[in-house]
């Protein structure tokens, strides 16, 4: 979208006097906005139910991550960056409570105001709001920040951008955003992009970034140091300007964030052993269980605390490119989702501590039902009956072997949809009609030793059905630049959802993904069915047609047979030092970004 398809309307009594028309047709300013409903929390509210506000400042937390980085700018595509930048480093005009499924408060902005059916939202931003080096956040960057991130940013932006007909100031602190879609989600997501100061950026490619600048954001903490691929420190800004704010009250307790950069995952587990780190997140219950009991746990000094939450599984596991001619095909992904035997598989990793994933929203009340679809879920599908793969429909479940090595009767099934797919058993080989081994590599980033050994489990399945694949382990920069291109085969997948999902699904699984690099697409899946149901649940006008809508995304996904599921994470586990605390409320999202560790404290 070109900047000059924009337009800036000047403060003349011209512009003030469309806006007073404009205002007298919609909504009063609001403190909030939530997706269906009010937001929950009064005009007058404290702190974030979730949140302390008596917590004590001070302190550090130590984490660990897995992998390397190569930029901390999260705002581009090139470079590998610390995931927890993107929260931790940037504010945005509202903020989400992760106690409601999708209401945002006022953070950058004292305000938000909406036309009748958020065909545009116009945002006010408070007279205090300053960047970390204490200059005042303008309109100008709040508008130029919108500009460059959906034309030259991550293209996690770009899909939101293209929606916005108009960007308009109205007002010496007010910005309106109108869309050029029916979408209401559109309202609350606009409200949510970083906002970066304009004036660093004069005369540098914004999207060419990566470690020789840090972005000024206008959060509690401003990175203080780092070193490429080994670690970066976050310190809290004592002039932070929304200190006051009851949004905030509560939140950004520590001093200091760290992460630190390992290996792999047993080096990091070591590394909090010594006490190197001070908090941990364990994914393996087995191992939560059997090895963390070292002298720090025994003495009480190590801490291990379970935090449930309400949200989706999401998806984990092993994808599957279709955009390769090797998956292309609905039964070999079957196939190979019947090779893969999970019940022994996790017997074998976890002691069958954790559940399998059976559906991208399983675990939540947006999952698919079991059985044959009714109701507005079966009136939802019905226009797309002809493209829908077997069980979307009728029902659909994983399947599920009896636990042995052997898996004799997952296998055999997999043997004949090979079979109906054109594959046949020569010599020991499983070949194509004209005699090509059917091959694919799976590619793999550095350090990831349990998902190492879960493959490795899975080949000695295959091997039994002549099928070899070849696994390509790269060093995280790597592994990320061939996924932003779908250089690979299959790969492992992790994507979280939420208890609202929304635009995001677009990104997911959107038709652009197939060809535009970047996306979240990596199965490259082309679905009409999957993009008219994000359209429904999009615009759904009570939580009723928008759940139905959920459940029948989920049916259209799941039977796509796109990723190889492996286990939920129903709950976190999480080992700390004592003196790292947290509220006894916890969010209905549980551990997620904006609970650990934003409304942390440390105490004596």
């Amino acid at each position: 979208m070109a900047k000059g398809f924009f337009s800036i309307a000047r403060h003349t009594c011209t512009g003030f006097l469309l806006f007073c028309i404009g205002s007298a047709l919609s909504a009063d300013p609001q403190q909030g906005i939530a997706m269906y409903g009010d937001p929950a929390l009064p005009q007058d509210f404290v702190s974030l139910p979730y949140a302390n506000p008596d917590a004590p400042k001070g302190g550090r937390i130590v984490m660990g991550e897995v992998g390397s980085f190569d930029s901390i700018n999260p705002h581009i595509l090139k470079g590998t960056v610390p995931w927890q930048l993107a929260s931790l480093g940037y504010e945005s005009l509202m903020g989400r409570s992760w106690d409601e499924p999708f209401t945002l408060y006022g953070l950058l902005a004292e305000s938000i105001e909406v036309g009748p059916n958020r065909e545009w939202a116009e945002f006010t931003l408070r007279p205090e709001a300053a960047f970390s080096d204490g200059s005042p956040v303008t309109i100008e960057d709040v508008m130029w920040s919108y500009t460059t991130l959906g034309t030259k940013g991550h293209p996690r932006y770009a899909g939101t951008w293209s929606m916005v007909k108009t960007m308009e100031q109205t007002g010496p602190r007010s910005v309106r955003f109108t869309f050029n879609v029916e979408d209401r989600e559109l309202a609350l997501i606009i409200g949510m992009r970083p906002i970066l100061k304009k004036a660093q950026w004069e005369g540098r490619d914004f999207a060419a970034s990566g470690i020789d600048m840090i972005p000024i954001g206008t959060s509690p903490y401003v990175i203080d140091s780092f070193e490429a691929g080994r670690y970066v420190s976050l310190k809290r800004n004592p002039d932070y300007w929304g200190r006051d704010l009851p949004f905030m009250a509560g939140q950004a307790n520590l001093d200091e964030i760290r992460m630190e950069f390992y290996g792999d995952s047993q080096v990091m587990f070591e590394a909090f052993k010594a006490g190197q780190l001070n908090s941990l997140r364990e994914n393996n219950a087995e191992k939560w269980d059997r090895q963390y009991n070292f002298p720090a746990v025994e003495r009480g000094d190590v801490v291990k605390s379970v935090i449930p939450h309400q949200r989706p599984s999401g998806m984990t596991g092993f994808v599957m490119n279709t955009r390769r001619d090797v998956f292309k095909d609905w039964r070999v992904r079957d196939a190979m989702i019947h090779a893969f035997n999970f019940e022994f598989i996790n017997e074998t990793m976890t002691g069958g501590r954790q559940p399998r994933i059976t559906s991208y929203f399983s675990n939540s009340v947006l999952g698919m039902d079991a059985g044959p679809a009714t109701g507005r879920v079966a009136e939802l599908l019905a226009p797309y009956s002809d493209q829908l793969l077997p069980g979307a429909m009728e029902g659909y479940s994983l399947p599920v072997g009896d636990g042995s090595l052997r898996n004799r009767a997952n296998l055999h099934k997999a043997m004949d949809l090979m079979e109906q797919a054109g594959w046949r058993i020569e010599q020991g080989r499983m070949v194509s009609g004209d005699g090509r081994p059917f091959a694919f590599n799976i590619l793999l980033p550095q350090g990831m030793t349990e998902e190492q050994s879960v493959i490795d489990l899975y080949i000695r399945a295959l091997e039994r059905m002549g099928i070899t694949p070849t696994v390509t382990t790269i060093d995280p920069a790597q592994f990320q630049e061939r996924t932003n291109q779908y250089d690979f085969d299959m790969t492992y997948y992790r994507r979280g959802l939420s208890l609202s999902p929304g635009n995001e699904q677009k990104l997911y699984w959107g038709a652009q993904g197939v060809t535009e690099p970047g996306s979240r697409n990596l199965m490259g899946m082309n679905s009409p069915a999957a993009e008219g149901l994000i359209d429904v649940l999009l615009n759904a006008r009570d939580r009723d047609d928008f759940v139905a809508a959920t459940k029948a995304l989920d049916r259209v996904l799941t039977t796509g047979r796109y990723v190889i599921p492996i286990y939920q994470w129903n709950v976190s586990r999480i080992a700390h030092v004592k003196e790292l605390k947290f509220p006894d409320r916890l969010p209905i999202y549980g551990d997620w970004s904006g609970w650990h560790p934003d409304v942390w404290w440390y105490e004596d």
